[in-house]
């Protein structure tokens, strides 16, 4: 097989949730949409990825978790580090505007919509 007949590889979705039953929801949720998926349980975790990856193309993060730094933080820090990675927050608590979140990202207050999210994601990021 010569290299232009070959399929790009999927795009890479950095999904970071505490909590393990919502992560592996969310985990089907990206495959499902055709991506391929990392996971990180917290913001430090999250981080540490991005710095040994440069394949993530969009982050979709819960926004209330335990550590330093919480879901909107990494947002804020991956928006100012990385500009090209797109990136969906999501909670169940709160509720944010736009002037709250990095320029061109997403919010979503949970449950999710299966078919909601993953019409989202690949509108942000292309289809798989």
């Amino acid at each position: 097989m010569t290299a232009l007949n070959q399929s790009p590889a999927p795009a890479v979705v950095l999904v970071v949730e505490d909590e393990m039953l919502l992560r592996m929801r969310a985990v089907d949720m990206v495959e499902d949409a055709g991506f391929t998926c990392v996971e990180a349980v917290d913001a430090d975790q999250a981080l540490a990825i991005l710095e040994s990856r440069s394949d993530i193309a969009l982050l979709f993060t819960d926004i209330q978790m335990p550590g330093q730094m919480d879901g909107l933080g990494l947002a804020h820090a991956v928006h100012d580090r990385w500009p090209p990675i797109k990136i969906i927050l999501v909670s169940g608590q709160l509720k944010l505007t736009k002037t709250d979140i990095p320029a061109d990202s997403h919010f979503f207050g949970k449950p999710l919509a299966a078919a909601a999210m993953i019409a989202e994601i690949r509108t942000m990021i292309g289809h798989a």
